[in-house]
């Protein structure tokens, strides 16, 4: 049902560049989803393939969201349609922030895969943070799912200060090994072990940038000054508005009830712009990259023995 409140002036022009950029990146991730595997070594093509689904499920997703912009807490809804359901859009969210846990972490993991020297004989605080990150951060993304889903039908603030918490935990989680992994990918950059590690040197670099800011973003401001205080205000109050769900029909009415409005101030104001503007471009153009499979390119057949690195053969398989 609409809400009787004003446009910003500049909604419309926002809406629309936002869904002009993710209906690009929907085209380019076409693209990089079908495009031949034939340069793609043997070994690497189930990986590759993992990559491009779900950077294609993610992208997919995505455009569909910038189309129908919605608020979880309030229902709110660009459009007055089913199609902009909260409910709805919260489990294409579920889809959609899992393969972007999936693809971070997956990335993660073959850096270890292809950089061995970074988890062999490290001693174990190092070894676990270089191995058992990724593993946290998809864990974490995860849980997330599970508190917001569920906030979404109950109307409980502390449920989604709780899934902004888990993001956090999981960006943080990974910091130590964006560090270590760096600084040995950058070493080498100018040798041709070097070369052949690009694409894992480019990820790690672009993942470092995106978790460091991430990170701040959430400790500085949006746990502290969002989240958390809304969340305490809603538990304190005699009458939480919005109110407390727990009946079956709740799960309906987060499924059919939306409310209409391209009011900032019913939006949130500035920071939910800030925010929809990053999260469906930002993350947008890392997923694409993501989508190519950062990997070690191998110059030499995988029949052949690799170059030698301080003087000893690597194995083709490593």
């Amino acid at each position: 049902m609409p809400m009787n409140a004003p446009d910003w002036p500049w909604a419309i022009p926002w809406w629309t560049t936002m869904v002009a950029i993710n209906a690009v990146a929907l085209l380019i991730a076409v693209f990089l989803f079908a495009r031949p595997m034939t340069a793609v070594e043997a070994g690497d093509t189930r990986y590759v393939r993992f990559m491009r689904v779900m950077g294609l499920a993610f992208v997919a997703i995505a455009f569909y969201r910038s189309i129908f912009v919605s608020s979880y807490l309030e229902q709110l809804a660009w459009f007055d349609t089913a199609w902009n359901s909260s409910l709805l859009i919260r489990s294409l969210a579920i889809v959609a922030e899992l393969s972007f846990a999936g693809l971070i972490a997956k990335t993660l993991l073959r850096v270890n895969h292809d950089v061995p020297e970074l988890v062999e004989d490290r001693g174990k605080v190092r070894t676990f943070l270089q191995t058992k990150a990724p593993i946290i951060l998809f864990a974490s993304i995860a849980t997330a799912q599970v508190f917001a889903t569920t906030a979404t039908i109950t109307k409980v603030q502390l449920l989604f200060a709780l899934e902004e918490t888990c993001w956090g935990i999981a960006f943080l989680s990974i910091i130590p090994m964006l560090f270590f992994s760096l600084r040995t990918l950058w070493a080498t950059r100018k040798t041709p072990r070097g070369h052949e590690l690009r694409q894992l040197r480019r990820a790690i670099v672009i993942l470092t940038v995106f978790a460091v800011g991430y990170a701040f973003f959430e400790i500085g401001f949006n746990l502290p000054v969002v989240n958390w205080p809304e969340a305490i205000t809603q538990l304190q109050a005699a009458h939480p508005a919005p109110a407390f769900r727990f009946d079956p029909a709740a799960v309906a009415d987060a499924f059919q009830v939306v409310h209409q409005t391209r009011s900032l101030s019913d939006w949130g104001g500035l920071p939910f712009v800030v925010w929809h503007t990053g999260y469906f471009s930002i993350c947008v153009w890392i997923v694409l990259f993501l989508m190519t499979g950062p990997r070690r390119l191998r110059a030499t057949s995988p029949a052949e023995p690799a170059p030698a690195v301080d003087g000893r053969l690597e194995s083709p398989t490593r």
